[in-house]
């Protein structure tokens, strides 16, 4: 996935009203996370289905974005602690470490997750979770469509190497 981040003031009504406009703008979002920046400020992290739309959406709205940043969405219809443990076991196998990731059930057995790791091991992560088909692009900052996302089970039952 790709995604930009914005630094907001940390007040309750501030990343509902980003996140209320947006949505009036007809930006999609397929996730979101917002978390403690500094003092006074937090993190808005936004995975839209285009992040270029997002960005002009943004600059419309005074909204200060980062510039593209990487990560992997993760969904699948399994025991999401059995998929996600082997996705981290994978990654400590390969000696990466991760930076962030959260998981949460959608209901009728699906499930999904957004994992980050440094921005150095992310070509080496999609190697290792057979996420292969986002690198064409991983480089190319005028990519125009969000990196896809795979499906866990089947990358699960993946044989490594």
């Amino acid at each position: 996935m790709q995604y930009r981040y914005s630094i907001l003031d940390d007040e309750p009504s501030t990343a509902a009203a980003a996140l209320e406009t947006l949505w009036e703008l007809g930006i999609g979002l397929v996730g979101f996370s917002e978390f403690p920046h500094a003092p006074g400020k937090a993190q808005l992290d936004l995975i839209a289905e285009d992040t270029d739309k997002l960005a002009k959406a943004a600059m419309g709205m005074g909204l200060s974005l980062s510039h593209k940043k990487t990560g992997f969405l993760i969904r699948g219809e399994d025991d999401p602690a059995a998929v996600i443990a082997d996705i981290l076991r994978r990654l400590a196998d390969a000696h990466i470490g991760v930076t962030s990731l959260q998981a949460v059930s959608a209901g009728a057995g699906r499930f999904g997750a957004m994992l980050w790791v440094k921005a150095e091991d992310v070509e080496e992560t999609g190697k290792v979770l057979g996420a292969s088909m986002f690198l064409h692009d991983l480089v190319d900052a005028t990519a125009e469509e969000s990196l896809p996302a795979f499906d866990v089970p089947a990358v699960a039952a993946a044989p490594l190497g």
